[in-house]
């Protein structure tokens, strides 16, 4: 007599069998050493931007310390900056660093992952179901959870979030 609760039909993995397509932003993360600049120690009381006193800041600054790096540079001071002080910096900065961004790290990580995903062919998911993978081994700006997402609407026929086991549903095409 058979066990009612042993079953002879072999375990099938519905997940890898099923058409959905695996979204991992994780693939486009840019691999580099990323570096911030704070400019708040070259204002005056760091508060005030003197601009004889930034411009020797400027031009005193290591600036190959930044070579092959991703640099942010920003100031946690609430100061008001004139655009050319972070126009200065970043031209000091470019012939050393990959990549010059103004901004904290959050907008540095935002801005490489919209370059890789400008090169993303997304056509490869016409009609797709498509999930949106939530889990990553490295950080990702949620801004860039809704580019993806806005970049697939008009190509994919659902688009999920999540694991292919547990997915939060978020556009289906009518």
């Amino acid at each position: 007599m058979s066990n009612p609760s042993s079953n002879d039909s072999p375990i099938v993995n519905r997940v890898a069998s099923s058409a959905l397509v695996t979204f991992n932003l994780e693939d486009y993360y840019t691999p580099g050493e990323r570096a911030l600049l704070d400019i708040k120690p070259w204002l005056f009381q760091e508060l005030v931007l003197k601009e004889k006193d930034f411009r020797e800041f400027v031009k005193q600054h290591n600036w190959q310390q930044y070579d092959g790096k991703f640099l942010a540079i920003y100031c946690s001071a609430d100061a008001i900056i004139p655009t050319w002080a972070f126009m200065l910096a970043c031209l000091h900065a470019q012939p050393f660093a990959r990549q010059v961004v103004v901004g904290n790290a959050e907008d540095l990580e935002t801005q490489l992952f919209r370059q890789a995903l400008h090169q993303v062919d997304w056509q490869q998911f016409k009609d797709a179901k498509v999930v949106i993978k939530g889990c990553s081994n490295v950080t990702v700006p949620t801004s860039i959870y809704a580019d993806a997402t806005a970049r697939l609407r008009p190509v994919a026929a659902s688009i999920m979030f999540g694991e292919p086991c547990s997915t939060v549903p978020l556009f289906k095409r009518k």
